[in-house]
């Protein structure tokens, strides 16, 4: 009886230790790919599964998330006949398990070979220079050849980069001879603008500068026509205002004349006055009216104001 417990307890705990360890939990962005019998029975997606002991096996564990393979360089010939080395780096993804499981033995393997062989068919149409600038082109071209022929292994290529290009060590000095050239070249036109712009420069600002003083000068002479106009005006306007103010004193003393009603004789000794100031002093010889003549009484004045006032 004791033997009996002590088997049945053994038997339920292989049966135990059978069930957890057919338990198995798939973690997120992953998937297991499931046989029975040795056909393909189902994948498992993230979560709890339990399988059927010594019937269901786990063929495959894939990786869902995207990866990065970097492959070694390749050596490869441009059509110009230069060997250079090109290594590249291919992003992918799995979406389709059964297939990632089935359809190819080595996946990575297949696309490296893939990858090598692609390559090598592109760069044998290009020259070197055209190798070394046309890397956006060989990416996309390379990217849509990979994805189309890994889509019956499951697998999506995302994107294709060249990661180095490598030329002989020969042709590496011959560009950085040539770069070098390019750049002294590049750096002779810059200085040849550089002064070209400054003499250009230099030339606008004399050809200112002489408009500057033009102008200035202009305004200067303007300037003093108009100062000299305006002393001219008022020396015209003082001389103006002087002769006013004499034709103002003179009719102011003939008012006075009139207002006390002179006679003949007083007439007669302003005439003479006025020629006594024709004469200055320096007159030998005054031609006087006849009506200045018959006055007979005023004949010794009229000899004083005629003398020479040296005698």
């Amino acid at each position: 009886m004791t033997g009996l417990i002590i088997a049945i307890c053994i038997i339920l705990v292989l049966i135990l230790i059978a069930i957890i360890t057919n338990i198995h939990v798939v973690p997120q962005a992953h998937a297991y790919v499931v046989e029975r019998l040795g056909s393909y029975h189902e994948t498992w997606k993230n979560g709890l599964h339990v399988k059927i002991p010594f019937i269901d096996r786990i063929s495959k564990r894939v990786n869902l998330m995207e990866q990065v393979v970097d492959f070694p360089p390749q050596s490869v010939i441009t059509k110009d006949n230069v060997r250079m080395q090109i290594d590249t780096i291919v992003y992918y993804q799995i979406t389709d398990c059964k297939l990632y499981a089935y359809g190819v033995t080595n996946p990575i393997f297949a696309i490296e070979n893939l990858t090598a062989t692609t390559l090598r068919n592109m760069i044998g149409e290009l020259d070197l220079d055209g190798t070394l600038t046309s890397r956006d082109t060989i990416n996309t071209r390379m990217r849509t050849i990979l994805d189309e022929a890994t889509d019956a292994w499951g697998i999506k290529v995302n994107r294709v980069e060249l990661k180095n290009i490598i030329p002989p060590r020969e042709i590496q000095d011959a560009m950085e001879k040539q770069m070098k050239a390019e750049r002294e070249r590049r750096e002779l036109i810059l200085r040849a603008e550089g002064e070209k712009n400054s003499a250009i420069l230099l030339a606008e600002g004399r050809k200112q500068s002489a408009i500057l003083d033009a102008e200035a000068e202009k305004q200067a002479a303007i300037l003093r026509a108009e100062a000299e106009r305006e002393v001219k005006i008022r020396e015209a306007e003082g001389e103006a205002e002087a002769i006013l103010k004499v034709q103002e004193a003179t009719a102011a003393g003939l008012k006075m004349l009139n207002a006390v009603k002179p006679g003949q004789e007083v007439l007669t000794l302003k005439s003479l006055e006025a020629l006594a100031k024709v004469a200055d002093g320096k007159a030998t010889k005054i031609i006087i009216p006849s009506e200045l003549q018959s006055l007979a009484g005023l004949a010794t004045t009229f000899t004083e104001v005629t003398k020479n006032p040296e005698q």
